[in-house]
């Protein structure tokens, strides 16, 4: 089985790749017809093959252009097989699952989707980027059980954990997953996240064990005034930066700070300097325009601090 599942991923990383959807969709449906269960098409098939997809684009062989028809290719691999699959029966649970304001990032939070509906569950599958309010309204009006809550990226923690006290606010289970949580979940457990899972499996198990009023909402927001200034200058900050990436900069900054945790910064600098080596960009354009932001904000000992590390990490 592991070797047909390894020559699957091989072949569907061809299809996207071609912008063949027939050929991908044909793909899936033949497996699942040989016997692959739908789970394991969508978490063993369709999942890596996503991850090779933004390893691909990361090192400047694929195009943002490549990359998202990719994607697209994939969300409609998944619906095919969806319409083959058969879920065990509906117990009576209902669950909505979205990803964080400011999270475009929607395939892994389809994938958790589908799995939840594979464990029969009811799902309301609201996609990317959901803001806050309107998730909440979605949750008084529909009456779910829970919501999972999708966050692939940390610079979007501060609305994270925002959702998230929302959602226990409205008494429902609040499940938290993806990396921008941390590898460990560490900012869902700090914001008072009801559960935490590492996979679409794992939240299925979860959210099937333990959904229940939650009987405190998590900790409020830090009052945090550097986190503050940062985030309401984000325009203007981002603006004199003169960076490709700037507001991307900014919003890391601005979670570090928010959750007194610099190594969120650092890990984005290190992430970010291979990406702009394979795009051919001059290295030191980035170190000046931290080292311009740090002079922006040399009345804030912590950000300094932050954009000295980020300095450094950027150096390497």
């Amino acid at each position: 089985m592991d070797d047909v599942l390894t020559k699957a991923r091989t072949r569907f990383l061809d299809h996207i790749g071609d912008g063949d959807e027939p050929g991908a969709v044909d793909q899936t449906l033949r497996l699942l017809e040989l016997g692959i269960p739908a789970e394991r098409l969508l978490m063993e098939v369709i999942a890596p093959v996503q991850e090779d997809v933004g390893r691909l684009w990361a090192q400047n062989r694929w195009s943002v252009a490549r990359e998202h028809r990719a994607s697209a290719i994939s969300e409609r691999a998944v619906g095919a097989v969806m319409t083959q699959a058969r879920p065990d029966p509906w117990h009576g649970g209902r669950v909505a699952v979205a990803c964080v304001d400011g999270d475009f990032h929607a395939l892994p939070v389809r994938l958790v989707a589908e799995v939840l509906r594979l464990y029969g569950w009811r799902v309301d599958y609201l996609g990317a980027s959901v803001p806050g309010p309107h998730l909440v309204a979605h949750l008084h009006q529909s009456g779910c059980d829970a919501v999972a809550l999708g966050c692939s990226r940390a610079s979007t923690l501060p609305r994270a954990h925002a959702t998230i006290r929302a959602g226990q606010a409205a008494g429902v289970t609040v499940l938290a997953g993806g990396r921008g949580f941390g590898a460990d979940g560490r900012y869902a457990h700090r914001f008072g996240a009801d559960l935490w899972a590492e996979s679409a499996a794992g939240a299925a198990r979860a959210v099937t064990g333990g959904v229940r009023p939650p009987a405190v909402v998590g900790p409020e927001p830090p009052a945090d005034e550097e986190y503050l200034a940062v985030a309401r200058s984000r325009g203007s900050l981002a603006e004199r930066m003169a960076l490709e990436e700037a507001a991307d900069v900014i919003d890391f900054l601005a979670a570090a700070l928010y959750t007194d945790d610099g190594t969120i910064f650092t890990g984005f600098v290190t992430w970010l300097v291979p990406i702009r080596k394979a795009r051919g960009l001059d290295p030191d354009h980035l170190v000046d325009a931290l080292s311009e932001l740090a002079g922006e904000l040399r009345d804030f000992p912590r950000g300094e601090r932050v954009l000295a590390d980020g300095i450094r990490a950027a150096s390497c």
